[in-house]
């Protein structure tokens, strides 16, 4: 799935990262690690994102941006030339990947700017947060496609980045198919659809649509993901062969048929409870505004905006803002059920739109997902390996020899609770360290 072309790309300062919308020309910064031939992180305990016991005074050696060795520090030899990283009492977990994002369009808290360098602005800033692979879920350009080509690289010093195109939401087969052959054509690693009324007020697409849609992404080699809403849906959808559910079912609860299916058909489920947060979370100003791990990237011209007593009364005077309110408590049962019942969740936000704030939203989705009754491994594991493997992504979401070193370095132990993860010491890409909000403000 992945396509390379060896470009190299600057590391940049948080600051410039997270500020390049400001016109601001970024300034150049290199990581120390890259001045070495390799990299050994020695002491730490290694969480490695496959589900397995964590491996305390554990060393990662890693070379050319790929991880060569991992094991307890007593059974892997260090090389002559490594850069040696003292990681003693700190945790080593893979880098988090979100499954269902959208990158590249929202400028403060307009869409429609999608540019290449808009693109590789929010990597930077989803990079920062720890999520350093984006699987970007619709309205992905040209540009976007190339960004993709260009990761295969150990200078990277950005979230890695999979596209979709253009959402698939034609009324007829036919125009449905001319989107797809579209996103193939540009060379896309899905095929996304949307099926949903956005709560009666809108066309929602037919079964006759996405089982035409399902075959002709199938006959490409391309995975489908399906958005939806409604149980029935989820079934419908099942029934056409999708491969990858990227919402919550928020109209009713779960039935036990559906996580029988979904386990048999090995159909991962996206929950993107945040999504249903940022229809109703700006009604009054949400306690995040005055949180220092969101602050740290945040433009206060769009907390201004999102301040307004005209923009809060909008949010409190929406039916729909007020109907997904109930919804996300839907979602978050649903959530729950399919996990307890062993379907594997892959986490994902729909971050990127605006208002939905790309990496800090990560990290609420992390909450809420434990809120829903998720344990700390189980959300690990779905923001790393699982994630990786629902998305068919290949050398991430797991610390093991071979895999790009995507990594998070983190200072308290993130089985312990989700919260520990956003204790970042330093983040790493392709053995690479970038600007995190924890070592670069």
């Amino acid at each position: 799935m992945q396509k390379s072309t060896l470009i190299l790309l600057p590391v940049l300062t948080t600051a410039a990262a997270l500020g390049a919308c400001s016109g601001v020309e970024p300034e150049p910064a290199a990581s120390d690690a890259a001045e070495a031939s390799a990299l050994a992180i020695v002491g730490a305990t290694v969480v490695d994102g496959s589900g397995a016991e964590p491996v305390p005074d554990a060393t990662v050696v890693v070379r050319d941006g790929r991880i060569t060795a991992v094991g307890p520090s007593a059974e892997v030899d260090v090389p002559d030339d490594a850069e040696v990283l003292d990681a003693t009492g700190r945790y080593l977990i893979p880098g988090l990947i979100n499954a269902h994002g959208h990158v590249g369009a929202t400028l403060g808290l307009e869409g429609g700017h999608y540019s290449r360098e808009n693109v590789l602005r929010q990597l930077r800033l989803y990079a920062s947060y720890g999520v350093t692979t984006v699987v970007s879920l619709g309205g992905d350009e040209p540009a976007g496609v190339e960004v993709r080509d260009e990761q295969e690289t150990s200078d990277l010093a950005r979230a890695r980045l999979f596209v979709a195109g253009a959402v698939v939401a034609g009324i007829t087969p036919g125009a449905a198919l001319e989107i797809v052959n579209g996103n193939a054509a540009m060379g896309v690693d899905f095929i996304k659809i949307r099926v949903d009324d956005n709560l009666g007020s809108t066309y929602k697409m037919t079964p006759d649509v996405y089982e035409a849609v399902i075959e002709r992404a199938h006959e490409l080699g391309l995975p489908l993901a399906a958005h939806l809403f409604y149980l029935e849906d989820a079934h419908g959808l099942l029934d056409a062969g999708a491969d990858f559910i990227v919402h919550s079912v928020r109209d009713q609860d779960v039935d036990d048929a559906l996580a029988e299916r979904l386990i048999a058909a090995d159909v991962c489920y996206s929950p993107t409870l945040t999504r249903e947060v940022s229809t109703f979370v700006y009604e009054s100003e949400p306690e995040f505004f005055s949180d220092p791990f969101f602050l740290a990237s945040a433009e206060p011209t769009v907390l201004d905006a999102l301040r307004a007593p005209e923009s809060m009364a909008r949010y409190r005077e929406s039916e729909s803002a007020q109907r997904y309110k109930e919804a996300l408590v839907q979602a978050q049962r649903n959530l729950g059920a399919l996990s307890d019942a062993g379907v594997t969740i892959a986490m994902g936000t729909d971050t990127g739109p605006p208002a939905r704030f790309q990496g800090y939203f990560e990290h609420m989705e992390l909450a809420l997902m434990a809120e829903s009754g998720m344990s700390p491994m189980e959300i690990l594991v779905a923001s790393t390996g699982a994630a990786a493997r629902c998305a068919g992504l290949e050398d991430v979401g797991t610390i093991e020899a071979g895999n790009w070193a995507d990594l998070i370095l983190l200072a308290a132990d993130p089985l312990e609770g989700v919260e520990n993860l956003r204790a970042i010491e330093s983040v790493w890409i392709a053995g690479n360290e970038v600007p995190s909000v924890s070592t670069g403000l």
